[in-house]
Order: C-alpha cells, then structure tokens, then sequence
C-alpha cells in the first residue's frame, strides 16, 4: 500500500471513529431517556447501515469533477443527445473506424435517491458505473460501440441520476496494437492477468516478465502447521509457478514468460540503495533464484541472485534486449498507488535507457487507486469509465481501450481463478457486508470467484494509457 493511501485511509478511519462516537452517544442518550432496549436494537441498526452505505472507501468528494486533459491531436466529434439517443452531429472522419477509442464527457448529477444507490448510465449496450452522490464532469467509455452510434445513434438512459454532456467524443483512430511485439511487466503475479489478460491472449507476439515472488501476507498457509517464514517460502512458489504458468492459458508459452524472483515490497527500498540487497521481509531468503528455475533464458544477476536494484535494471535490459518488444505494458506510476507498481515502471524507464533497442511507446494500466477502493465501479462484464482524478490532472495521453468478448471475459475469470492469492473464501464480516449490500444496494457480484477483482477487472473494456517514447504516434 502506498504512503498516499495509507494516509488517507487513516483520516478516513479517524473521521469514521469519530462518526461512530458521536453516534453512539447519541443512542446511548435517547436509551436513557426513552428504554433502554432500544439500544441495541439501535446498534444493530447503526451497524447495518454502515456496513451497507458507508463501507465504501471513497477518500474525495463525490461532487468533485473529474480532470482529464487529451493530446492535442486527439480527434473531437462534436455529437448531440436527443430523445434518449446519443447521436454524431459531424460527418465520421476517415480515419476513425472500427475499434477506434471513443471517450466522452458528461456532468453527472444524482438523483436523491442516487445518495442511497448507485447511479448508472445506460449507453447502447453497456453499463456504466458511478459514485452514489456523483455530482460533476465524469467520463464514458464508448470503445466498440462506433457503428451502432453512426448507423443509429445510442440510446442513453440513467439510473438514479441526470445527465448532459460536457463536451464532444474524443476519439483516437482504431489501431490493433495486439499485432505488435509487446512485453508485459507484472509486479506481482496475477498483474498482467488483471489488467491485460484479453490483449496478452490476442496478442500475436509476447513476453510476460513478473518482477516479484509474491511471497507476503502468507497467514492462509501458516493454517497447514507450517512456520510463518517456511508459509511465505511456499506462497512465493506457488505464486512464481503461477506467474509461469497460467500464461498458457492465454496461449504464451513458459518459454516467452520470465519470473525474476525478487522481493514484494521492495522495489522502492531498493531503488533508494541501487547496491544494496534487500532479502524477503517474510520468508527469510534473499536469493532471486530460488524461484528461476523454470525460466528458459538466462539473466545477468543468475551469477549471484542479490535481490539489488543494480541487478533488476540489468535483468530488464538484458530482456529488453532479447525479446525487442515494441511496446511495454507497465503500471501507470502516477496512477496506481502501489509502491512495487510505481518501482517496476521506473526500473522499466531506467532500463531503457541504458539499451539500444528503441521501444515506441508504454501501454500503463491501473490495477490499484489510492482514492477509490470500487473502480471500476459496478458489475462485472460491464464497460470501464475512466477512474477519478480530481486532485490533479495527469500527463495529456491518449487512451486505448481494448474490447473483450464475452468469451475472453470468461477466459479472464478463469485464468484469475487459477491465481493462488485470488482463491480461498471471504472473511465474516466481509461476507455479510456484502449480503447486506445485495440486499439492500441491489450490488452483484460474480460467481467466479469471492475476491473483488472478479467483479473489477472482468470487464467489456481494458484500459491503457499510451506514452510514446518516440516521437511517431504508437499507431503510425
């Protein structure tokens, strides 16, 4: 988690303690001076709407407006919403077609009733997701739905709220980067899968590169009598294996995936001190090629194994090198919070630049928000909004976003299914919060699985943000 979150987490949860006081006060004053039964009747109360409509950890306001900003030769289309239909008001470019990125904005508001539930937009034949209490400049993703908007117009309908529009379509022109040589760093086992598992499966030519064991958090294991140092040595191998592994399912053969067999949160730490080791903060190793064993190529660092930042830069140039990809899909490092997420694309960045191979561009993807635990809002094999900025604006990139079938949405459940720190059933309490929110919210989640990644990542859309590295378009 990174220092960002945590900070926010933690106001939140004093503002929550606070909350929760002053409630109880109150109930414990209104017991006294009506019955004292009432009290917990009262609690059990208090506790239900909590769990219901205030579990949420939402760290903005939800009447801020979103801030995006576009390169400047993104192509606007102006377009006009009327009677329930989102229709062009232009002639459709040449050179946008089919597949083509379409994002529009829209001012949300939400209904009074939009406090209580969630707020949905309805656009052709996806679904779109938004905070209860949404109030402002919120972003559509229209990715496929170019031909029915040309040939028809999309009807619009919402759920719990109203809506305008905020501005034209954005379109960037249609491009199959899935015919590209693409290399996929994944901090963790089960990154590539959650962000890219439809393009990593299309793709025509790939490398897979997972930078840690995901060895931490390894309580579940220690329930089979085994140490907590010997439980976080078998997660990471189980979690290695899977990083090698479950690719084939996705049509990449073990020979195309590398697992370097670092150290969960320690990419940072290891950054900071290039020379210095940094062994396991759980399981006790600090020898990388404890986990190599089913890598085909070999790496610089073999020679040793010291879990250095000197040594994770040589390995990436190294397979930067051999498996000349044109484009790299990494985490987004102003985006997604996660320390080992912000580390891989830095340590990516500094690869490059100690190698001739010229990349054209990186593919950034967001698995993790410091702001909003819930995005992509929603239910699963829904469509993908553009997640909150509202503090400040990003880098102008253009967007691309993949279109998965509802076939490959299946394939994705699936492969996330085999992931090791995906499985295992919810605890209690989260479990009757979600009960409590199907029951009252009217919230879905799939049966693929418990963990809330099945709902957020299994998606009609995959969203990237495309930074050149060159200065052509990644698309020329």
């Amino acid at each position: 988690m990174s220092s960002k979150k945590q900070q926010l987490l933690q106001q939140f949860r004093r503002k929550k303690r606070l909350s929760l006081l002053l409630v109880l006060t109150v109930l414990v004053l209104l017991s006294a001076f009506y019955s004292l039964w009432l009290l917990p009747l009262a609690l059990v109360l208090t506790w239900v709407i909590h769990e219901a409509w205030f579990a949420d950890h939402l760290f903005y306001s939800p009447r801020s407006d979103y801030h995006y900003q576009f390169p400047e030769y993104s192509q606007q289309l102006a377009c006009q919403l009327q009677d329930g239909r989102l229709q062009l008001a232009q002639a459709l470019p040449e050179s946008i077609g089919a597949g083509s990125t379409l994002v529009l904005a829209v001012h949300l508001r939400s209904s009074w009733l939009g406090r209580l539930f969630d707020p949905v937009l309805t656009v052709g034949c996806d679904r779109q997701t938004f905070e209860r209490g949404a109030c402002g400049v919120r972003y559509l993703n229209l990715t496929g739905q170019l031909s029915e908007l040309v040939e028809h117009g999309l009807p619009l309908s919402t759920r719990f709220c109203q809506v305008q529009l905020h501005g034209p379509i954005v379109a960037w022109p249609a491009q199959d980067l899935s015919q590209r040589r693409i290399m996929f760093i994944a901090p963790h086992a089960d990154d590539a899968e959650l962000a890219a598992f439809g393009l990593y499966s299309q793709a025509a030519d790939v490398s897979l590169v997972t930078l840690t064991q995901g060895e931490i958090e390894a309580e579940t294991y220690q329930q089979l009598g085994l140490a907590p140092e010997a439980a976080a040595k078998l997660k990471g191998r189980l979690r290695s294996w899977d990083s090698m592994a479950i690719p084939l399912w996705g049509g990449v053969p073990t020979s195309h995936c590398v697992q370097l067999g670092y150290y969960c949160l320690q990419l940072q730490a290891m950054q900071q001190q290039p020379s210095q080791a940094f062994g396991s903060k759980e399981s006790g190793e600090a020898d990388t090629r404890s986990v190599r064993q089913m890598n085909v190529c070999r790496l610089p660092s073999d020679a040793n194994g010291v879990p250095s930042w000197e040594n994770l830069i040589a390995d990436l140039t190294q397979l930067i090198a051999d498996f000349k990809p044109e484009l790299i899909v990494t985490p987004h490092p102003e985006l997604d919070p996660h320390g080992d997420h912000i580390a891989a694309t830095a340590a990516v960045q500094e690869a490059l630049a100690q190698q001739t191979h010229s990349v054209q561009a990186l593919l950034l993807y967001a698995n993790h928000l410091a702001d909003n635990d819930r995005w992509p809002m929603g239910n699963a094999g829904e469509g993908v909004a553009l997640p909150p900025v509202t503090d400040a604006a990003l880098p102008a990139d253009e967007l691309w976003s993949y279109v998965l079938s509802v076939e490959q949405q299946l394939d994705k459940a699936l492969a996330l299914a085999m992931q090791h720190d995906l499985q295992g059933s919810l605890p209690l309490k989260k479990r009757l919060r979600r009960n409590l929110q199907k029951l009252l919210l009217g919230r879905r989640w799939p049966v693929t699985g418990d963990n809330e990644f099945f709902r957020k990542a299994v998606r009609r859309h995959e969203l990237f943000w495309v930074r050149p590295l060159q200065q052509t378009s990644p698309h020329d």
